[in-house]
């Protein structure tokens, strides 16, 4: 999640194990822990587009890398905001703090490695989007009283909030799935694969995506007291083979194709609107468009040890934002 929400939750919990006493520097310490395995974001490469795709959300996420990352953690911070505190509950509060990043990360929709070195499935659960005020500003606001008044109650109460709300994602989830299947049902499609996403910043207008055998169907389903359809767009399913038949398997293009299929959990479509481009359908502002917000640009003159190009489709405009907001609120 975002940089605030991960912060806020990793001090939520260090708060909710201190006393009067220390619960400013537990504070401080747990959120740097919950922001601190983000820092994989400075593993990149010039010359390599998608390697920060492979290591951001990989090790420094995993389970197994909690303990070691909350001692580095408290290693670098004990000094300066564990004051009054022995290393020892410097350490616990940054280990609670640390423990939080994964998880959270986990209840969104881009994928976690979280069983890293065992397994290098992206795990995600779909419950909470990436952005979400809802969930980050009580949480927040209760930690900062937490902090003032003394009083690690507050911050249990945040992380009540916390696991409140992201229950009910999953029943919201689960609300938007059955809706999804019963869409494609509508059409008489079988779906080989069906997921259903957040929109940014809410639990009730929710992207399903499914793929048929030949194509994915992206639309959007609001889930309130009644549950509302917004049929959207649909895109060609990736046939490697079929769509660029003059691509060398033994490429490094082919096998950034094959990356970035892992990265996309294999969610890859064909833009029909740009020669040679492979888009990832998960994602978009308005949640029944295919409006990609990255894609790979492949190219037939490149060499054979040459990387794909990596794009970032990353915008928005009013026309957007108030297609996404009538179908919120109508």
């Amino acid at each position: 999640m975002d940089p605030l929400s991960q912060g806020s939750l990793g001090a939520t919990l260090a708060q909710s194990g201190s006393n009067r006493e220390k619960i400013k520097s537990a504070t401080l310490l747990g959120c740097f822990g919950g922001l601190a395995p983000d820092l994989d974001i400075l593993i990149f490469s010039p010359t390599d587009p998608l390697l920060f795709l492979e290591f951001h959300r990989q090790f420094t996420h995993a389970l197994i890398f909690i303990p070691l990352g909350a001692l580095l953690v408290a290693a670098v911070l004990h000094r300066w905001l564990g004051k009054g505190l022995s290393f020892r509950e410097s350490y616990l509060f940054c280990l609670l703090g640390y423990a939080t990043h994964g998880i959270l990360d986990t209840c969104t929709t881009y994928g976690t490695q979280l069983l890293w070195p065992f397994s290098d499935m992206r795990v995600a659960w779909n419950n909470v989007s990436i952005i979400d005020p809802i969930f980050t500003f009580p949480i927040l606001l209760l930690i900062v009283f937490g902090v003032v008044r003394r009083n690690p109650w507050f911050g249990r109460t945040a992380l009540a909030w916390a696991l409140i709300y992201l229950s009910f994602g999953i029943y919201q989830r689960d609300r938007a799935v059955e809706a999804g299947y019963e869409l494609a049902r509508s059409r008489g499609h079988e779906p080989v694969r069906l997921e259903a996403k957040p929109g940014f910043a809410q639990l009730l207008l929710w992207k399903v995506v499914y793929e048929t055998e030949s194509h994915f169907h992206v639309d959007a389903v609001r889930v309130g007291t009644d549950t509302r359809f917004y049929p959207g767009d649909q895109a060609e399913v990736l046939d490697l083979d079929r769509h660029f038949p003059w691509l060398d398997p033994a490429s490094q293009q082919a096998t950034d194709v094959e990356r970035f299929r892992w990265f996309s959990n294999d969610y890859l479509a064909l833009d029909p609107s740009v020669p040679n481009r492979i888009i990832d359908v998960r994602y978009s502002v308005v949640p029944n468009e295919i409006d990609a917000l990255w894609a790979i640009d492949l190219d037939p003159g490149k060499g054979s040890e040459e990387h794909i190009n990596w794009i970032s489709l990353r915008r928005s405009d009013s026309a957007q934002t108030d297609r996404w907001w009538r179908m919120l609120t109508e």
